[in-house]
């Protein structure tokens, strides 16, 4: 009985984040729309799939009001990222495959090697800066600002790209084009459902005066539950915790980074998920895999910037343990190392076919091994674990 309660609330999660995801998605397509392909992806679509890990990274923090909660929040947001560089991209592949659209995706390797290169540059900015005992307001400030440095770049690629394909031919579309969409069902139905698009879109046509309303609406709704992902993870890694009114339960008693990185990470990446397979079955393949890179480089310098920035101006720096420390570095070590790696198998070729998503589901199931066998202390996991904390400390000294 003792985990089945956080189990429960961790499935709520997922299906509210997947719901209010879905909202996301139709909402960031619609203010996205006039966007390159790519730049979408890891622009839009990336930031909006990616509230449920600023959302949670939040509540880690002021919650647990300690160095405890900013090692949930670099699971939950660590975890997210090897989940989007491995898992998103081999189920868009096979989503793509199994219903016969293609037995391969071809990817533009220009997008792949940009937004890639910005994501290793960026874990390794993220590998340094957070290395310390003491974190303060400044280094979620230079995280946020790697974003900004990030983002700018994509608006400027794309604004030199539509001057080169500019032409003299009249826009075809106006800037409030509307959106077609099936007949909605009733109001009742969409409320019990959970079904954000079709309660805020009974016209059937996706305009910016639901758009954004739907946005919002979506925010607020996975803010919500996230705070309850974050108590059910909490939960879930004590010792002993205390259910309001049911009495007290044993938990699995392991660090709540490792909670995080497995379950707080899959359940905040779902947007990420949804939005990449539409994205892939669309055929808009860069897009796909642009959302999944652009989500990660989101998650590291925003997901966690912007908690960190806020929680030490309202309550001063964070005190950070050695035991902290040492699986913090591990963690942002072996994300580095998984996201070189993915990068390679997806840049390798112009095209993922089922063979590299199948090698990336391999990676990311290896990966879950890993982390089982360091909750439950198991000496080869160990070991791995002591030779990635001391190859951090050669590096940075």
């Amino acid at each position: 009985m003792g985990i089945i309660i956080p189990l429960i609330l961790i499935a709520i999660s997922c299906v509210v984040i997947w719901r209010a995801g879905d909202g996301f998605m139709t909402a960031s397509e619609y203010i996205g729309r006039n966007l390159s392909e790519g730049v979408r992806g890891a622009s839009i679509n990336a930031i909006a799939s990616s509230m449920p890990e600023v959302f949670t990274s939040l509540f880690f923090l002021f919650v647990l009001m300690d160095a405890d909660g900013f090692a949930g929040g670099i699971g939950t947001t660590a975890g997210s990222a090897i989940f989007n560089s491995m898992v998103i991209p081999a189920v868009s592949v096979i989503a793509v495959i199994g219903i016969g659209l293609a037995r391969r995706i071809k990817v533009s390797k220009k997008v792949m090697l940009r937004d890639g290169i910005s994501l290793i540059i960026t874990e390794a900015i993220f590998l340094v800066l957070i290395s310390g005992s003491v974190l303060d307001w400044y280094h979620g400030l230079v995280l946020m600002g790697v974003y900004v440095i990030y983002i700018t770049y994509m608006f400027m690629s794309m604004r030199s790209n539509q001057k080169n394909a500019e032409s003299n031919d009249v826009e075809e579309e106006e800037e409030e084009e509307e959106e077609e969409r099936g007949e909605a069902p009733s109001f009742f139905i969409s409320l019990i459902s959970f079904n954000l698009e079709d309660l805020f879109i009974r016209n059937n046509k996706v305009t910016g005066k639901n758009a954004w309303p739907l946005l919002i609406f979506s925010t607020m709704s996975i803010a919500a539950v996230c705070y309850l992902l974050v108590i059910a993870c909490e939960w879930m890694g004590s010792e002993v915790y205390e259910v309001p009114y049911l009495g007290s339960y044993n938990g699995l008693g392991i660090p709540l980074m490792f909670v995080a990185l497995v379950l707080a990470s899959a359940a905040s990446s779902f947007p990420d998920t949804i939005i990449s397979i539409k994205d892939a079955q669309r055929g808009q393949y860069d897009d796909a895999i642009s959302n999944a890179l652009g989500s990660n480089i989101f998650d590291v310098c925003f997901a966690l910037g912007f908690p960190l920035f806020i929680f030490c101006l309202l309550h001063g720096p964070i005190q950070m343990e050695p035991s902290d420390i040492a699986i913090s570095s591990e963690i942002r070590f072996l994300l580095l190392l998984l996201t070189i790696l993915a990068v390679i198998i997806f840049t390798s070729s112009q095209y993922i076919g089922k063979t590299k998503a199948f090698l990336l589901l391999g990676i990311y199931f290896v990966f879950i091994a890993y982390i089982i066998g360091r909750s439950a202390n198991n000496p080869i996991a160990n070991s791995i674990a002591d030779f990635l904390v001391s190859t951090v400390r050669l590096i940075i000294g």
